[in-house]
């Protein structure tokens, strides 16, 4: 049985293997991001300040953990080719997986610490959002590193990524099955559900991972059986190795300080991460102030719901086409594409519901859709630093770490630029009780006055945002060069310094 088993995965590809682990990381963390401030907050009753303390602990943890855990993980790395043994690529994924066996469990057990009341709501709250974004940073950090350890051509890292898009799309749909074990009145049903999802991530995680390591340990293998068959025609004593000489944080970080592309990327990513998370923050206001008067409750839900969904979608359409234009062109033709339907709709004017619907479903989904292209660019980065550094072995999980590092910032930016400027135009207050009631007594307008000048201003928001974060996205991109011939240069170079085929990511 286990023989059979053993023949049959062999004939499953490592981008289906390598997509499927975005499955079991998706279906839990979407069902975190929709219900975890309203347990704290109806059903724990955790108080404003406790809530705020915890928020802010976990802004600053969750903006340090990425670089932190990537230099864990790839300081041994940090070093040139000629000082030291070389490591294989296939020695660097079977490292990769065996921290993804280790942590990913934990992931799961984190993610049920939210369910159950066990600590002061204050505590339990800081203590579980710490836990659950540290695992999940670790996780997050070693599968997109896959992504640029797994392959280096275009062609095999845009099927990486359509698969793990595609696996996304897949675990999205725990979103909708938990509305119907959600009630706050009757937890049992709701803290069921969790379990049995934690369940399915914990035995899909280990079921993957085993297979992913059985492949690459016989590449291993292989490699080490060539290498001890060439010591054996040796003649003579073998020339002593210096002692590998490890790069010190300061010294890489001025390494990265050096890299222009990195700064350039690192320009775009973060607008483009507040755009992101000001389009979540503020889509249910653009809802209830632009449309919730001109539309049913069911065609809300519909646009929501296919926010959280089309975006995986209509990645898989996007690296299609990242395969015959290059990622490169794709991102900037998304920039264009945004510039311009923001424009039309600033030209059209709040009154045409229909293009309204149309403009808040696909910026959201346009934007997002942009994100998950952005790992496809990294890895590039991750090949140039090879390259530029001469590294032993390419730093991919610090890299994807040291992005996050400068772009988590736009999180925080967005809502409160976003309740500023909505603050600025209107005069409406969110954090207020009743905002409407004490906004009309502070600028003396009738409420019908302040309702026509709150939805101006939330168009205003919509549109101007996007128009602005364009903008600066495609000032920003037009300054990174690394596309075209300078990337089939860099990526020739990372090939030639680790000669030999990877493992197959199509079939084994």
């Amino acid at each position: 049985m286990v023989a059979r088993t053993w023949c049959w995965a062999q004939g499953v590809s490592t981008a289906l293997l390598y997509g499927s682990l975005s499955l079991f990381v998706s279906v839990l963390h979407n069902v975190f991001l929709l219900y975890y401030v309203e347990t704290f907050v109806s059903i724990y009753k955790i108080d404003k300040l406790s809530f705020w303390v915890g928020e802010t602990v976990f802004l600053i943890w969750n903006s340090l953990n990425d670089p932190l855990f990537g230099w864990l993980s790839d300081r041994s790395f940090l070093s040139s080719p000629q000082v030291g043994p070389q490591i294989s690529t296939p020695e660097v994924v079977l490292k990769r997986l065996k921290a993804l066996s280790k942590y990913a469990p934990l992931f799961a057990v984190s993610f049920l610490a939210f369910w159950v009341s066990w600590a002061r709501p204050g505590l339990q709250f800081l203590v579980c959002l710490c836990l659950y974004d540290g695992f999940l940073t670790v996780v997050d950090l070693n599968h997109n590193a896959l992504l640029a350890d797994l392959a280096v051509s275009a062609h095999d890292r845009t099927q990486l990524n359509f698969h793990s898009s595609l696996f996304s799309a897949l675990g999205s749909l725990s979103v909708f099955l938990s509305y119907f074990f959600w009630d706050k009145e009757d937890f049992f049903s709701f803290r069921l559900f969790c379990v049995m999802l934690a369940g399915l991530s914990v035995i899909g995680f280990g079921v993957v991972l085993r297979l992913l390591r059985l492949r690459f340990q016989s590449e291993v293998r292989q490699r080490q059986d060539e290498s001890e068959a060439l010591k054996e025609l040796c003649v003579g004593q073998a020339p002593l190795v210096p002692a590998e000489k490890a790069v010190t944080l300061g010294e890489y970080l001025k390494q990265l300080s050096r890299h222009s592309n990195f700064i350039w990327f690192a320009s775009m990513n973060l607008v483009q991460v507040f755009h992101c998370h000001f389009n979540s923050n503020f889509f249910p206001l653009f809802l209830e102030h632009l449309l919730s008067d001109q539309i049913s409750a069911s065609t809300g839900s519909f646009l929501l719901g296919i926010s959280y969904i089309a975006p995986h979608v209509n990645n898989m359409y996007f690296v299609t086409l990242c395969r015959r234009l290059g990622v490169y062109q794709v991102v900037r033709w998304l920039f264009v594409l945004k510039l311009v339907l923001s424009m039309a709709m600033m030209l059209a004017g709040p009154n045409h519901i229909y293009l309204l619907c149309i403009f808040i479903a696909s910026n959201r989904v346009f934007t997002e859709g942009t994100c998950k292209l952005l790992n496809l660019v990294i890895s590039d980065l991750v090949d140039e630093d090879f390259v530029l550094n001469r590294r032993q072995q390419a730093a991919s999980a610090l890299l994807f770490g040291m992005v996050a590092l400068v772009t988590k910032p736009g999180q925080t930016f967005a809502p409160l630029i976003g309740t500023w400027l909505l603050c600025v135009y209107t005069g409406y207050d969110i954090f207020e009780r009743d905002p409407v009631k004490d906004s009309v007594t502070a600028v003396g307008v009738s409420g019908s006055a302040l309702s026509l000048s709150l939805r101006q201003g939330c168009f205003y928001l919509l549109v101007f945002v996007p128009i602005t974060c364009a903008f600066l996205q495609l000032l920003a991109w037009s300054r990174f060069t690394l596309h075209g011939r300078r990337l089939q240069g860099i990526k020739a170079q990372r090939q030639g310094a680790h000669p030999g085929p990877l493992v197959d990511v199509k079939t084994i």
